[in-house]
């Protein structure tokens, strides 16, 4: 309903209740109705995915279409990069929200800081999934207070112009609440303990889950060493569970996004379970790393495996793993993603250990190959030393086209004796098109970072520290925060008002009228910055 549908209609329904309920205002009721637009996160969950299909689509039209996400550990971090995105661009088209699970167990698990390898709490990620839609939701309703009070104040002025902007403003109100990418590490278990908390992602509003092809209980961080993959049955029961989910709670476009870690995955648990030459299963053994041997020489234990007519020996490792043949990853991760778009899933994510476009591009053409349309969600991680990469990528290049590389030594391009050489120069034009020309390239939907506001806290954090403790007192904060806050139109400088003070305000004047305590008056000192 418009604004004004909602207080016509308020107002028939307060009518109905034979002057009992003549102290409900229709219009505040509409206010708060507007300031409330989503009831549950099922209703984000819908609102969303149809967002991330709409971009799908627009991005196949349109590579230039892509998407972007940072990763945010709270819901005020959350929030902040909402309003800011508002802020500097004027609508949120695009831009999303990423949940990782290395900062939930970094930051947010009751044992503390712990490594990515799924030891903290599975309800701390649904929990997570809450906080931000809760923070975003009172970001609609702190603008949206704004614009009411400015509302009453054109009226106050009987401004009639400045009336129906804001009426049209209201209207046509673009909320701050938009898609999360939320992962689900490698499902947390089993197929059931997997669908359990997709549910529960779900009912918190995540649209698109991220779950990776790892053993559950030999999970490691994606840029580690150690990565465990299991055989696909296991993995697609696990996308299977979540397509489950979405479909069990109406959201019947919820995005899947798999991830796979095989090219830097060089162990398996198992031997896959194989019915037939060439089936999955045999695929996946057929990368293992081997050696024949004669059935008089068999060991007790030892496993073996038929191929044309020869016994193999899978080499097992002290710790039982099996390991995969050097050389393979790049042929197991097209494989993966064949094999996930072949059983539903929307969207891939193949975890790389350096930020290259043609070595992304060499795997994506494989897969376009068979699915033409097949996208990727890219990690642009803090753990690739992007300097130092892109720099050796262009020494590289210069090299191949033979230009004298002598003044520069490719091990330390880091220095920043390096800074303002025209490599340096050409690297960083590199690392700035590099989402825009892996989009055209590479297949990348979504660009995404995954541990930004972790480092931005403790970059930042440092950065006061080192001024507030020191002989800059208590200009390190003012000169360096509440300036720049200032200066830049930080909408957090008035921390009140953030945290919900002139919203409070108003349900107190809704409920108690002249008679409401509010705080907002002429001692308050966020006064102070209404310049």
């Amino acid at each position: 309903m418009t604004y004004h549908d909602n207080i016509a209609q308020t107002d028939q329904l307060i009518a109905g209740y034979n002057g009992t309920w003549d102290g409900i205002s229709a219009e505040a009721v509409a206010r708060m109705r507007a300031q409330n637009r989503f009831r549950t996160g099922l209703d984000i969950a819908r609102y969303t995915a149809a967002i991330m299909r709409r971009d799908m689509a627009a991005y196949d039209a349109d590579p230039a279409a892509y998407t972007q996400s940072l990763g945010c550990w709270h819901g005020f971090i959350g929030q902040q990069k909402m309003i800011s995105i508002k802020k500097h661009f004027g609508s949120t088209e695009r831009r999303y929200l990423y949940l990782s699970g290395w900062m939930i167990a970094a930051l947010r698990s009751e044992f503390g800081p712990l490594p990515d390898q799924s030891m903290h709490e599975k309800t701390s990620v649904p929990a997570l999934i809450e906080e931000l839609y809760t923070f975003l939701r009172q970001a609609d309703a702190r603008e949206l207070g704004g614009l009411f009070r400015e509302l009453d104040a054109a009226r106050d002025a009987g401004d009639e112009v400045n009336e129906q902007r804001l009426l049209n403003a209201i209207e046509h109100y673009q909320t701050h609440v938009v898609p999360i990418i939320a992962d689900i590490d490698a499902g947390f278990g089993n197929a059931e303990a997997t669908y359990l908390l997709a549910k529960k992602m779900i009912e918190a509003g995540a649209c698109a889950l991220q779950i990776e092809n790892q053993v559950s209980d030999e999970k490691q961080c994606g840029h580690q060493d150690g990565k465990v993959t299991v055989p696909h049955e296991d993995f697609l029961a696990k996308v299977r569970a979540c397509r489950y989910a979405f479909l069990e709670l109406g959201v019947e476009d919820g995005i899947i996004v798999t991830r796979t870690d095989s090219l830097g995955a060089g162990l398996t648990k198992q031997i896959a379970v194989s019915k037939e030459p060439g089936d999955l299963g045999d695929q996946y053994n057929s990368y293992l790393d081997c050696e024949e041997i004669d059935p008089a020489t068999a060991q007790n234990g030892d496993v073996i495996l038929n191929r044309d007519g020869k016994l193999l020996r899978p080499k097992r490792l002290p710790s039982n793993l099996f390991q995969f043949r050097a050389g393979t990853g790049a042929d197991r991760c097209v494989m993966d993603c064949i094999a996930s778009l072949d059983n539903g899933a929307d969207l891939l994510w193949i975890e790389t250990e350096k930020p290259h476009i043609e070595q992304i591009a060499s795997m994506v053409d494989r897969i376009r190959a068979v699915h033409p349309t097949a996208k990727l969600v890219y990690n642009n991680s803090p753990s690739f030393n992007w300097t130092l990469n892109f720099r050796q990528q262009v020494f590289d290049a210069w090299a191949e086209a033979g230009r004298n590389v002598a003044a520069y030594d490719r091990a330390k391009l880091m220095s920043v004796d390096y800074d303002r050489t025209e490599l340096a120069a050409e690297a960083d034009e590199r690392i700035r098109t590099f989402q825009s020309e892996s989009a055209k390239r590479a297949g990348i939907f979504h660009h995404l970072i995954t541990l930004p506001t972790y480092h931005t806290a403790a970059l930042s954090t440092d950065n006061l520290a080192k001024e507030y403790f020191g002989d800059q007192g208590m200009l390190g904060y003012v000169k360096n925060v509440q300036r720049a806050e200032i200066r830049q139109g930080i909408a957090a400088v008035k921390h009140q008002n953030m945290s919900g003070s002139d919203i409070g305000d108003d349900h107190k004047d809704y409920f108690a009228g002249e008679a409401a305590l509010k705080a907002g008056g002429a001692h308050n000192t966020m006064n102070q910055f209404a310049a």
